[in-house]
């Protein structure tokens, strides 16, 4: 899963979902499918818990030009 986009963890979780409710599947590969599922939905809280903290601020410098500045929340707090 490392270096998985969060979108595309999320993509996987919804795929898994979507064949868990649909109810053809057999035991063993309901439980491997309900595994993947947990991993990859730890795998999206962290990287969501990453993102908590952080936010995007957009300023103007004096001669114009726009800076993009990422601020930890939680140093500003």
């Amino acid at each position: 899963m490392e270096g998985m986009s969060f979108e595309e963890a999320l993509r996987q979780l919804e795929d898994i979902l979507a064949m868990l409710e649909s109810g053809e599947l057999e035991l063993e590969q309901s439980l491997r499918l309900f595994q993947s599922g947990m991993e990859l939905s730890v795998y999206c809280q962290q990287m969501l818990k990453q993102a908590e903290g952080r936010i995007q601020q957009l300023t103007q410098k004096p001669d114009g030009e726009i800076l993009l500045l990422e601020i930890d929340v939680k140093e500003s707090e």
